[in-house]
């Protein structure tokens, strides 16, 4: 049997962050905009029309923050590993400079709401640093900040780097900051709700109609309004398209009880593989987080594995004790390597989208946020043409749902703690048994486009290979683009067979 690694399998701000509770959408309302999604993006969006004077209504399908940006790092910097190379050598260097003032723009808005709004979220200004190990890693982070510098960003370039083990050097970006993520987002739900705009959890979008008015339904209820924003990390109602211009890409992070105060510093590695570090005080007690080992969310890797890379790597090298927590996260990777925001699609008239923000949602989302409030106010955003939602891109590669590998032959049992895709009376059925013995089954087929979900034995869930989509064992949506359940399975007695022994 596979071994699980140490620590709650909850992320660190979860575990911290409390509880704000608003009830679920259960009548028709008419407000200006419509939010669909309370992450990052879509509350700096909402908070930022409510400021400008319009009503709106956020509608999060579970709870504040719980999704992608509930499992950040808590990083909120415009230094994005080798982001400016990156983005200068495929745009040109203007593009890449309008990238980088668009994320220092984001960071001094949360700042600025966290003073306006007393948002209790541990903000605080720190340095961030990309380092090298390597010879040629190290001539890389040389031409960042060299790049950096020249595009009016906070860049040096510095062999002075305050990590616990040696490094060549690195791009440091300074007046940068971190905070405790699921705070400062419950911190805007509240700032959103009242006076004619509210919150709904609880409450997932099962479509919208675009039009005079715009209409968002959800199970119980429904909202007209003029606009529509959807700002789920990965689109739904798009038929498609941002599945095929985004790939979803899997990381994973452990915290680590620590016995130091917290760096003023946050750090990415620009060698492979892939180490961001981050350290925190919270509730009294200093962590030591460190993320890495991603991978298209497409493949199928041990989980488990990663994990215990990533704890090896934050006692080894960090001084990390007690793997306390560990989680994994999924984004919504753009082809072309810019965020999309604006309208759906070339048709669309009154639905406009949030995207692609690249592992880096803080400042990216909440730019993206400030380009849609400057759009629906009529006013001109001089980020909007480069984070252009209708822009013609690249597709990424992916596995389209006819590809779909067949569900395995069914296995003579499944064993407790263990789920499997299993053929029941001739429907692909994913089927999981508690450590206790209770079984679940539900269709095996995703919700979104049609794939087979695979299990994952760390994390307990049934993820799709296609597009990222993520389900808990009772099929419950947990991550998009699917925004409907796994249908329930054939009874759980007629699958009984399948149930191993102790």
């Amino acid at each position: 049997m596979f071994e699980q690694p140490a620590g709650r399998l909850l992320s660190l701000w979860a575990a911290t962050g409390g509880t704000a509770t608003y009830p679920p959408l259960n009548a028709r309302l008419d407000v200006d905009v419509a939010v669909i999604g309370g992450g990052i993006a879509g509350l700096t969006v909402a908070l930022a029309l409510k400021r400008a004077g319009l009503t709106v209504a956020v509608l999060e399908a579970a709870r504040v923050g719980t999704g992608v940006t509930g499992n950040t790092t808590g990083k909120v910097t415009s230094l994005h590993r080798l982001a400016y190379s990156e983005l200068a050598a495929r745009h040109g260097a203007g593009t890449a400079g309008t990238y980088g003032q668009a994320n220092e723009a984001a960071i001094d808005h949360v700042a600025g709401v966290v003073a306006a709004e007393g948002i209790d979220c541990g903000f605080r200004r720190v340095a961030n640093y990309t380092y090298a190990e390597s010879a040629p890693a190290l001539a890389l982070v040389r031409e960042e900040a060299a790049l950096a510098g020249r595009l009016g960003l906070p860049a040096s370039f510095t062999t002075d780097v305050p990590l616990p083990f040696a490094v060549r050097g690195a791009v440091r970006f300074d007046g940068q900051a971190q905070i405790h993520a699921l705070r400062y987002v419950q911190g805007l739900a509240r700032a959103v709700d009242g006076n004619g705009s509210f919150v709904f959890e609880e409450s997932p979008a099962t479509g919208f109609r675009d039009g005079s008015p715009a209409v968002v339904a959800t199970e119980r209820g429904s909202v007209r309004a003029k606009e529509i924003i959807v700002a789920t990390n990965m689109p739904f109602g798009d038929n498609g398209l941002f599945a095929g211009r985004c790939y979803a890409h899997r990381s994973y992070i452990v915290a680590g009880r620590s016995a130091s105060p917290p760096l003023d510093a946050t750090f990415v590695s620009v060698d492979e593989p892939m180490r961001s570090i981050l350290t925190v005080d919270v509730e009294g007690g200093s962590y030591v987080l460190a993320g890495g080992e991603g991978h298209p969310a497409t493949e199928s890797v041990d989980s488990a594995e990663r994990y215990g890379r990533l704890a090896a790597f934050a006692r080894d090298r960090l001084g990390a004790g007690e793997i306390a927590f560990r989680w994994s996260t999924q984004d919504a990777m753009p082809a072309d390597g810019l965020p999309y925001v604006g309208l759906m699609g070339p048709e669309s008239r009154h639905v406009h989208v949030i995207t692609g923000l690249r592992k880096w949602g803080l400042t990216n989302g909440t730019a993206a946020a400030l380009i849609l409030r400057d759009t629906l106010c009529g006013t001109d955003n001089p980020w909007a043409a480069v984070f252009d939602s209708t822009r013609s891109g690249e597709a990424p590669p992916s596995r389209p749902p006819e590809g779909v590998p067949p569900a395995a032959a069914v296995p003579a049992e499944v064993a407790p703690g263990e789920g499997k895709v299993v053929d029941v009376r001739g429907a692909k059925t994913a089927v999981y048994v508690s450590p206790a013995g209770d079984l679940k089954a539900v269709s095996a087929i995703c919700t979104h486009l049609g794939c087979t979900v695979e299990f994952n034995p760390t994390d307990v869930t049934w993820d799709c290979p296609c597009h990222g989509s993520r389900f808990s064992t009772d099929g419950t949506v947990i991550q998009g683009p699917a925004t409907r359940n796994l249908a329930a399975g054939p009874d759980p007695e007629a699958t009984a067979s399948t149930r191993g022994s102790a």
